[in-house]
């Protein structure tokens, strides 16, 4: 008689996408293990976390013998350590993926590559390498890290020619280490994401397209299906596929795009589970929780449908009051057990119904209990039209 033996997951990094992973995997008969470089990385509180360094050989091929399958929780962990990882243990999505997703310059590359447009974009690489770009690209427009930004970090916003010294002062001391990009500024009329999934046997999936807000450069508001999709699905999807297949992306991951005048523009991609998809867990008929453990360990994809439409609010710095979203039908508490920081991500709640209407009206009751009426305007907004 054989005897079963559960599949291991292993993830590197430990934060709130380890952590809702790591509940995901469970009821699929999935353990995991975390690696992070801090000890109170806030998935350790349900999976057994190992605390070492990203150039800590000797512990990373111990982590990777405890388990089948290596994924990411964030995309700067460095691309060597997975590379070197891959050597003993399949690494999904693969290091090459997770390397391009890296740089912004890689990245706007390839979707010019693929067929996804681009805002107009130049390396920069010293100061006169800004005047050169500013000339091809013009102002507005924004000068990026290449490397380790995310919600609005390592950017700085040039209104005119005449902001180029600023410009530089705040980022020109990345420039030798990391690189910097210059991007051509645009006045998009919303930013939507699609969500999608790939198996290890090609298999391609996505949810609805997803419409998000921001505030300071950070997602704020979520809400699925996006209204007034029209052909945008399609194309979006088309988009999303083309890149999974070039770069033989296993598992899910955020293609972010910008609508302006009826033209999908690539912004960025995540390589791996994505701050706009967590309304899925409740929201849909498959998270992309589950999905991205099914898809690394090479099980069955499963439905990506909603169940009706959802509103997903970020909580950034502290929680707000759990109360009133507890007391409204079908609405879900998301605590991930971190210390209050300004900046942080420290939950969400996600707020579910059948229509519109009876998610407008649950939306606008938690938001005006919470105080929280100007980060629901959008999605309030956009659901009054429907």
């Amino acid at each position: 008689m054989s005897t079963y033996r559960q599949p291991v997951l292993g993830i590197l990094g430990g934060g709130q996408l380890a952590r809702m992973l790591a509940l995901a995997a469970a009821p699929l008969g999935v353990k995991t293990v975390v690696v992070d470089s801090v000890a109170d990385a806030c998935a350790g509180q349900v999976a057994p976390l190992v605390q070492a360094d990203w150039n800590d050989h000797e512990a990373l091929a111990a982590f990777a013998a405890r388990v089948d399958v290596i994924t990411f929780d964030f995309e700067n962990v460095p691309a060597e350590a997975a590379e070197r990882l891959a050597a003993d243990v399949a690494v999904y999505p693969n290091p090459a993926a997770l390397a391009v997703a890296q740089d912004r310059l890689s990245e706007k590359t390839l979707f010019n590559a693929c067929g996804i447009a681009t805002p107009a974009f130049q390396p920069v690489d010293d100061r006169e390498g800004l005047d050169r770009a500013l000339a091809a690209v013009g102002a507005p427009a924004i000068l990026k890290t290449r490397r380790l930004g995310y919600d609005g970090k390592g950017q700085f916003r040039l209104r005119t020619l005449a902001d180029a010294d600023a410009a530089w002062a705040a980022l020109g001391a990345q420039a030798a280490e990391h690189g910097l990009i210059l991007e051509a500024f645009v006045p998009f009329e919303r930013e939507l994401s699609v969500l999608a999934v790939r198996g290890r046997d090609g298999e391609f999936r996505t949810w609805p397209l997803t419409g998000n807000s921001h505030t300071d450069g950070v997602l704020s508001l979520s809400l699925a299906p996006a209204p007034s999709i029209d052909d945008l699905q399609q194309r979006a999807t088309a988009l999303a596929r083309t890149l999974a297949e070039r770069l033989d992306y296993v598992g899910v991951f955020a293609l972010e795009l910008f609508v302006k005048d009826g033209q999908l523009l690539g912004n960025e991609m995540a390589p791996r589970v994505h701050n706009s998809g967590h309304w899925t867990i409740e929201g849909a008929h498959t998270s992309q929780f589950e999905n991205h453990v099914r898809a690394v360990l090479g099980m069955p994809l499963g439905d990506t449908g909603v169940r009706g439409g959802s509103v997903m609010f970020n909580w950034i710095g502290e929680l707000p009051a759990a109360a009133p979203v507890l007391d409204t039908p079908d609405a879900h508490w998301h605590d991930y057990g971190k210390q209050p920081r300004p900046g942080r991500k420290v939950g969400h709640a996600t707020v579910c119904a059948p229509d519109a209407a009876t998610l407008a009206e649950r939306v606008a009751t938690i938001a005006r209990a919470l105080g929280r009426e100007a980060q629901a305007e959008p999605a309030l907004r956009a659901l009054r039209d429907l």
